[in-house]
């Protein structure tokens, strides 16, 4: 169901329309907008596809070209856009001008039909190509404001994720990864469990608790580790006893 049915003429706000067309689409979704030549499959018997659109819309917005108001056929009760913005009327909704260029000026009601007069006495908005994004994002605000329900579509809150869901990365992994709440069976590496302090696996030096003091050197004692090097044996920790500096150790 489109919430915006935008209103032009071909050759004079097409383009604007299209513009228009993408940045709602993008903003609220792209079957929020009715646009005839994008909205109306082939085939389709379009006058009653316009009409049922244009009267399920909460908006019309009549793109004003430049060249708009020269157009003959606006005294034709069988144009299409002037049949669009009367049936607007008749079914309440509302209208918004959108002049489409820098130059183009308010509409006047002397220049009008008169069943069309009253479109001058609406307050229009300006869609400049040359401030295209700016009055776009304008535009769009507007019509959050004035379609609630576009408003509380674009600020609905994102999803909340499952409380036991989990989300992993790993990066430059070279040989075997696994995760897994409880394991058996054999790994080619190295599996640590229950892990509550500074765990490393590789190759360098790992100072855990341990002070560093001048001239490079470590001091370990009560409670302090200190790991050196590549290690391919076993680890000892220290408990009790003076503390010593390692080059007393070695």
């Amino acid at each position: 169901m489109a919430d915006v049915f935008i209103n032009y003429r071909t050759g004079d706000g097409n383009e604007t329309a299209a513009l228009i067309d993408n940045e709602l689409s993008n903003r609220f979704g792209k079957d929020r907008a009715f646009r005839a030549s994008k909205s109306i499959p082939p085939g389709t018997a379009y006058p009653d596809a316009l009409l049922t659109s244009l009267r399920r819309s909460a908006l019309l917005l009549a793109v004003i070209g430049a060249d708009w108001i020269n157009f003959r056929a606006l005294g034709d009760p069988e144009d299409w856009v002037r049949k669009e913005i009367l049936e607007a009327f008749a079914c309440g909704l509302p209208v918004i001008p959108v002049l489409a260029g820098r130059t183009t000026e308010r509409l006047k009601k002397d220049d009008l039909p008169d069943e069309l007069a009253r479109l001058a006495e609406l307050q229009s908005v300006r869609l400049d190509t040359q401030n295209a994004e700016a009055d776009l994002r304008r535009l769009g605000d507007l019509v959050a404001e004035m379609v609630p329900e576009l408003h509380d579509l674009e600020h609905a809150e994102a999803p909340v994720r499952d409380p036991g869901s989990v989300s992993n990365s790993a990066g430059d992994i070279h040989g075997t990864a696994v995760q897994s709440r409880d394991f058996t069976g054999d790994v080619g590496g190295t599996v640590i469990k229950g892990s509550t302090g500074p765990v490393h696996s590789g190759s360098g030096n790992l100072y855990q608790n341990s002070r560093h003091v001048s001239g490079g050197r470590h001091y370990s004692g009560d409670g302090m580790t200190n790991i050196e090097g590549n290690h391919h044996g076993d680890i000892r920790h220290r408990f009790g006893g003076p503390k010593q500096s390692e080059d007393d150790e070695r």
